[in-house]
């Protein structure tokens, strides 16, 4: 098929959505199940810092997953539950997503995987992690992991840009990213980095700089956040002393669609957009409309007849596939 004609490889979506790698992967709908282990970050422990980066909330960025409270299977059930009124239907991911999931001994980790992927119905298990808690032992264990279920792991790069890394007290770097990818790769353990886009003091070209990075990276999927200001964390309290702008919604699509044309038509992209809970968030207010910005990005696309990978080098969809 001519490159022209890649849109019509992903049903019908200008871009390779998680939705349709799950769905060629497993031939059904799979939906992630968000979990809480109850650990915490050396960001916000004391060992690098406390108070966690500055755009992370109180619950480590797992505002949507499960009560930390109530144990593995509880939790799995509680979260299955609320899941199912959207979809009657289909298999799971067990996500670990709250707080840093490779930071304890990994005893503890092997039993805390070992109860997610393990839990009826579970196809696969994601694991969200800071780049510098990737170590040896524990890449050794994903490793195994990834011999009884389908893995990923996500990393949190957010951002390449030294300054804003410090500003935003996040306590590593692109370094650390690069270190923790290679080694992950050279398990053949399948990586997604996250990238926010939105942070105070970067400009368009900084954005753009990040997901041309990340384009020339052996990495099998990404997820593009928009940054939204919520209550309880520290950079809210930045923003009380010294507001910033929020991105505009146009603003904010159109640079999407920019990050897709750059990034390999192979890439998985498991996130467009970030979210919150309302009570939480500060700013920007048409976040919320979670199905608008995805909208707004596909009329986009349709818009200007462009799709994922436009202009990307590494393009690897093969002809008549």
């Amino acid at each position: 098929m001519e490159k022209k004609n890649q849109a019509l490889l992903w049903a019908g979506k200008r871009y390779h959505s998680l939705n349709y790698h799950l769905r060629q992967k497993f031939g059904q709908k799979v939906f992630k199940i968000p979990l809480d282990a109850g650990l915490t970050c050396p960001n916000r422990d004391g060992s690098k810092s406390v108070g966690g980066c500055a755009f992370c909330s109180l619950k480590g960025s797992g505002d949507f997953a499960g009560d930390r409270q109530v144990n593995i299977a509880q939790q799995f059930e509680q979260v299955k539950d609320i899941m199912h009124r959207k979809w009657a239907e289909g298999k799971y991911i067990a996500y670990y997503q709250a707080f840093t999931n490779t930071y304890a001994p990994v005893e503890e980790l092997e039993r805390l995987y070992n109860l997610a992927w393990q839990q009826p119905g579970v196809v696969g298990l994601a694991v969200a992690t800071r780049p510098d808690c990737v170590s040896s032992a524990v890449i050794e264990l994903l490793e195994q992991v990834g011999k009884k279920i389908y893995l990923w792991v996500e990393l949190g790069l957010q951002t390449i840009h030294p300054v804003t890394a410090e500003n935003m007290n996040m306590h590593y770097g692109l370094n650390d990213f690069e270190k923790a990818l290679k080694g992950l790769r050279s398990r053949n353990i399948e990586t997604c980095a996250h990238i926010i886009l939105g942070l105070p003091g970067e400009s368009r070209e900084d954005m753009i700089g990040t997901a041309r990075a990340i384009a020339g990276m052996d990495i099998q999927g990404v997820k593009i956040h928009l940054l939204h200001l919520m209550r309880g964390t520290w950079l809210e309290e930045v923003y009380r002393k010294d507001p910033f702008p929020f991105m505009e919604l146009n603003e904010y699509a159109d640079l999407v669609v920019d990050i897709l044309e750059m990034l390999p038509a192979e890439m998985v992209i498991h996130r467009l957009t970030g979210d919150s809970p309302r009570h939480l968030l500060i700013g920007p207010e048409w976040s919320l409309n979670k199905w608008e910005v995805l909208n707004q990005i596909d009329r986009r696309l349709l818009e200007i007849d462009s799709w994922q990978g436009k202009y990307n080098q590494r393009d690897t969809v093969e002809k008549g596939t």
